[in-house]
């Protein structure tokens, strides 16, 4: 099977078969993905979740309306959470990784 480059952007370069035009054009990355990957992501949706919902309930006091139901508070607690669930992850992956190392 002859290899060809196929020029993806500009600088940068890949060698794909010719034969099957199934296989990718650029090296895939088989790095799976690692203990505390999860966590991380959902901390980070979930700050993301509290960062806007507290954005939304400071509007109306800058604004002068009336002020937003409890709940809405209440999800804004969302942003400490997510923090808390992403350092927990990163500190999971940590360890992992320094078990594997030793």
């Amino acid at each position: 099977m002859a290899l060809r480059r196929v020029a993806r952007r500009p600088g940068v370069e890949c060698r794909a078969p010719t034969a099957s035009p199934r296989t990718y054009p650029c090296r895939v990355s088989e790095q799976t993905k690692g203990a505390g990957d999860l966590l991380v992501r959902i901390g980070a949706i979930t700050f993301v979740v509290g960062a806007v919902a507290t954005i939304v309930t400071v509007i109306p006091f800058l604004l002068g309306t009336t002020r937003l139901p409890t709940p809405a508070y209440f999800v804004s607690m969302l942003m400490g959470l997510g923090m808390l669930l992403a350092l927990v992850g990163l500190l999971r992956a940590a360890l992992a990784q320094r078990q594997s190392s030793s």
